[in-house]
């Protein structure tokens, strides 16, 4: 499993990385600390010295570093004005943590089937190797399953499933790989 390259990243999206985050299953707390360089990232700014490609996708990297910070309104009020399979797997992301579920299913369904998925599964069964029964499905699927994951979270938040850190990892590298894809395609930079 790769790992995740800040080094990829402006500084200015570098030191917002620079602290590792394993994100909760709920809600979290909002790192306030954080808020003020995220308030202060114009769209332009937070690239430079690249030039938007994409600003779609720009805006969806956005949508990732307030929800990185645990700042759901603010990953909500960016990614629902995102009307792209990206902007509906940002918002499904929010939706998962808040926690509403059923939601979030709804936008995983507006998701199709996204350029990420073959990476995540790969990196989830790896995550996976010693997880207990409910999530022994991780190790031997086929293609990634956004559904069956969305009620693995739910089953491990209310204490059904003995799986919260697993899941918790897993939802750190969606959020790597997802992240990483779309900062490729805003600045127009192939996968390296």
């Amino acid at each position: 499993m790769a790992l995740f390259d800040l080094t990829l990243y402006t500084p200015a999206i570098a030191e917002l990385l620079r602290e590792p985050r394993v994100p909760p299953l709920d809600a979290g707390e909002p790192n306030r600390d954080a808020r003020v360089r995220l308030e202060a990232l114009a769209r332009d700014d937070a690239f430079a010295p690249h030039r938007i490609c994409d600003r779609s996708m720009a805006d969806a990297c956005r949508a990732g570093l307030w929800l990185y910070h645990n700042f759901l309104d603010e990953a909500h009020e960016i990614s629902q004005k995102l009307h792209t399979p990206t902007g509906s797997y940002w918002h499904a992301l929010m939706h998962r943590r808040e926690p509403d579920f059923d939601n979030a299913k709804y936008w995983f369904r507006r998701v199709g089937t996204h350029p990420i998925y073959e990476s995540l599964c790969s990196s989830a069964a790896e995550l996976a190797v010693a997880a207990p029964s409910p999530a022994a499905f991780l190790r031997t699927q086929s293609v990634w399953d956004p559904f069956a994951f969305v009620d693995l979270c739910a089953a491990s938040l209310s204490g059904r499933a003995p799986c919260a850190e697993l899941c918790r990892q897993i939802q750190k590298r969606e959020w790597e790989l997802l992240f990483e894809w779309c900062y490729r395609q805003a600045v127009g930079k192939a996968a390296g």
